[in-house]
């Protein structure tokens, strides 16, 4: 059945204007005026309301083993509450340990979504560690549709990646074109401060930022582009907190070096007096890199305005206070480190982004879609609103008023980190290849819609 748009105003990228949108076969079949659907099909009247193409989180876990326990969502809640808050793709960090195989750990992953995701998905493919078996194995899972790597620069032991294996893998990802996500902070001083500070008593979640500084942080940024200086790789710095280490991405660039840089939605909306809240409240906000001071707010939104940060997404990883955060009473560096937020990035990007004045509709959804498609390989399937992509589509009402709240939310956690948070404007009707999956915030459609999206590497 064939679904027609009427009335919307369309915004990409790049271009505004009111047209209506025929979707047929799960792709935009025409984009013009007083278009007409066949009878018996699906006709939205989209007047008033924005037309976006869907959009694209290029930074979750949803299966995720970490620090003792495993993230709360599986495929049928997170990918509910994706399609909710108007994302109709993840691209989901796929990791697995030192310990396990690569291959079998994407087929494991794999196997999490297949038959039961919403909305489309892939991942970035994590390698933590690099043997005698691992090129060979990491061949066959760009042959399989994968066409980026994730390296850890912390979590050592478990993530973290040596430097020599740093280098291996970005010389691969050379050869093959494929672009390498990292996360940037220096293990060892992480370690050393963690130590120091438990030494001296400091055992609260308020204590966790102060043993990841953002020298921290920025040091990592730089190690990584000393290696995609001498390799040549293209690299993609994810979850960016901070100003030091937009900078030391920003200089690189400068240099000649292929970096992109992606920041997460809580840090543009949330800083540290959330996690030095008492009663240990304040481990529902521990996530690495931290949540910083209020500074570093106001230089990444005019970062992201600039265009010198590409990406916003989410770095989801989401945990139940009770039973999980509760893990690191006494020990902070015991709490599970991660925020639910997949459902709530578009409305609060659009709500403290776009009706603040802090960045324009343009930059809304190139940052929060467009990019991600071009830097991973899907645009123009998806990404954009044009004859020919799939037909991932939001028609957003900004004349909504709400709050968010964990009752209503379709996260699998006990708590939200934006309990009570005004929203202005929200998604009406979300469509999955051209299959309605949310009306009005609820999830109306079909659970196991959702395919494995195979990308092309282009780096």
């Amino acid at each position: 059945m064939a679904l027609l748009i009427q009335n919307g105003h369309i915004v990409t990228a790049t271009d505004s204007y009111v047209a209506d949108i025929l979707c047929e076969e799960g792709k935009i079949a025409a984009i013009g005026r007083g278009l007409k659907a066949p009878a018996g099909d699906e006709v939205v009247d989209a007047t008033g309301h924005y037309v976006f193409p869907g959009f694209i989180d290029p930074h979750v876990h949803i299966y995720l083993p970490f620090m003792g326990t495993f993230a709360k969502d599986d495929y049928s809640s997170a990918s509910r509450a994706a399609l909710a808050g108007g994302t109709t793709t993840l691209i989901e960090m796929c990791c697995p340990s030192r310990e396990e195989d690569p291959l079998e750990g994407f087929e494991l992953w794999l196997s999490k979504a297949e038959g039961i995701s919403a909305c489309d998905y892939t991942f970035h493919m994590a390698v933590s560690k690099f043997d005698d078996t691992t090129e060979e194995k990491l061949r066959k899972i760009v042959d399989r549709g994968i066409a980026s790597f994730k390296v850890f620069l912390a979590y050592k032991n478990f993530f973290g990646v040596t430097d020599s294996e740093l280098y291996k893998t970005l010389a691969l990802a050379k050869e093959l074109g494929v672009i390498v996500t990292a996360h940037c902070e220096n293990e060892t001083l992480v370690a050393e401060l963690q130590q120091r500070l438990l030494a001296e008593g400091k055992t609260g979640p308020e204590w966790h930022e102060p043993s990841r500084p953002v020298q921290v942080e920025a040091e990592g940024v730089h190690h990584l582009m000393a290696f995609a200086e001498a390799t040549g790789a293209h690299v993609y710095v994810v979850h960016t907190s901070c100003e030091p280490a937009v900078r030391a991405a920003e200089e690189a660039r400068l240099r000649g070096v292929n970096v992109w840089i992606e920041t997460v939605i809580p840090y543009l909306t949330l800083d540290s007096t959330y996690a030095e809240q008492p009663d240990f409240e304040g481990a529902k906000f521990v996530m690495s890199p931290p949540i910083r001071a209020k500074e570093h707010q106001e230089f990444l939104w005019n970062a992201l305005r600039s265009r010198a940060i590409s990406t916003v997404a989410t770095d989801h990883a989401p945990f139940d206070c009770k039973g999980q955060k509760e893990m690191g009473r006494g020990d902070f560096t015991k709490i599970p480190n991660g925020l639910p937020s997949v459902e709530d990035r578009v409305n609060l990007l659009y709500t403290y982004g776009v009706k603040r004045g802090k960045i324009d509709l343009h930059t809304f959804v190139d940052a929060a879609s467009t990019q991600a498609a071009k830097l991973f390989g899907l645009f123009p399937r998806k990404g954009t609103i044009a004859l020919g992509s799939d037909a991932d589509l939001v028609v957003h009402d900004p004349m909504y008023r709400g709050t968010i709240s964990a009752a209503k939310h379709h996260m699998a956690t006990d708590y939200n980190p934006y309990e009570g948070w005004p929203i202005e404007g929200r998604a009406s009707l979300v469509t999955v290849r051209g299959e309605i999956q949310v009306r009005d915030g609820q999830f109306v459609g079909k659970d196991g819609i959702g395919q494995f999206l195979k990308r092309e590497c282009t780096h």
